[in-house]
């Protein structure tokens, strides 16, 4: 377990339900709480058991806190304007998705974090996630031979934050755009189509990924997926592989021999599942989410200077293909 020293900034709901809990499981010691708020500022201090100081300016934080790194978790439009002001500080800095509500500022961060010489790392916490890591191993690894396609699904009910597309896009669907980064590599053609019916959002996506990978995306914010969902569905040269709601990864290799496997029990799949135990207490979505995983990069790559597996500059791709989904819909 790491011991690294961290200072915060925002103490919201996904703060101190998500990023506190798993950055202290990770190993993280909270050093100090910047919030508009001083007593907002004390209250998370004292309530994840933290003796540190407390202010009401992060700036202030920032020029008399010495500290491994700073997580900044605040309003998207905050984040940029924050993140620069602790590049300037000299901060290694973490911070919640999105970076930039465009490629361009997403450049700029990255830009003026390389000639800070500092570590920025952008929160796509599913890159992080186990079952999303199996899979790019299992990619990578080319067990299965080469990837051929791919079928992707997220749903959620995103009516209580976003009022149109680019919103829903930005700030909820970006998660498994980047996952398709991380999984296939870059896009080289995007098509899609919409509907949308007030904050009811509907899209279907079709890419094409250099490596010659075919790809479908499905994403959805409506009230009736009060139940998140997502999935994804990996085509190999000799089998598949099924990723189903973070917590079951289904891996098919195809029959070989000249039996055909009608005639007895040949098909077989590897099925890959957390264990279910009350000693896991509130942590265990903590990890299967990649919320622990990410925390602990973080921490890993402000003790070495490694360059973060989702850094402010391959952040800048992503807000790209974002964009590019958006003015590909018909």
């Amino acid at each position: 377990m790491l011991n690294s020293k961290l200072c915060f900034i925002g103490a919201g709901f996904h703060a101190s339900t998500n990023i506190y809990p798993a950055a202290i499981e990770a190993g993280a010691t909270i050093q100090a709480v910047a919030t508009r708020n001083l007593e907002r500022s004390r209250a998370a201090l004292l309530r994840f058991g933290s003796s540190g100081q407390a202010y009401d300016h992060a700036g202030q934080m920032l020029e008399q806190e010495t500290c491994d790194g700073v997580v900044v978790v605040a309003q998207p439009v905050d984040q940029t304007k924050l993140v620069l002001e602790c590049i300037e500080a000299g901060k290694h800095v973490y911070v919640d998705k999105p970076l930039g509500w465009t490629a361009e500022e997403a450049a700029k961060v990255a830009q003026a974090a390389d000639q800070g010489d500092v570590v920025v790392m952008v929160g796509f916490m599913k890159r992080y996630a186990p079952i999303y890591q199996k899979l790019k191993a299992l990619i990578d690894e080319r067990t299965l031979g080469k990837v051929r396609s791919f079928q992707m699904k997220f749903a959620v009910d995103s009516t209580p934050f976003c009022e149109n597309e680019e919103q829903f896009m930005k700030l909820a669907a970006i998660h498994m755009v980047d996952l398709m980064r991380y999984l296939f590599g870059e896009a080289t053609q995007v098509t899609g189509t919409t509907v949308r019916d007030g904050k009811h959002i509907n899209q279907s996506i079709s890419l094409i990924f250099d490596e010659g990978v075919t790809g479908s995306a499905y994403f959805t914010g409506m009230s009736a997926w009060s139940r998140e969902s997502e999935s994804v569905l990996v085509t190999f040269e000799h089998g598949f592989a099924l990723a189903d709601e973070i917590t079951k990864l289904t891996i098919h290799e195809s029959h070989k021999g000249d039996l055909l496997p009608w005639k007895s029990l040949e098909e077989h799949d590897s099925l890959y599942t957390p264990s279910g135990t009350p000693m896991s207490g509130a942590y265990r979505d903590l990890y299967l989410r990649g919320f622990v995983g990410e925390m602990r990069h973080f921490m890993s790559c402000c003790q070495t200077g490694a360059v973060p597996l989702s850094s402010a500059r391959d952040n800048i791709s992503t807000m790209a293909l974002c964009d590019r989904i958006l003015s590909s819909f018909i």
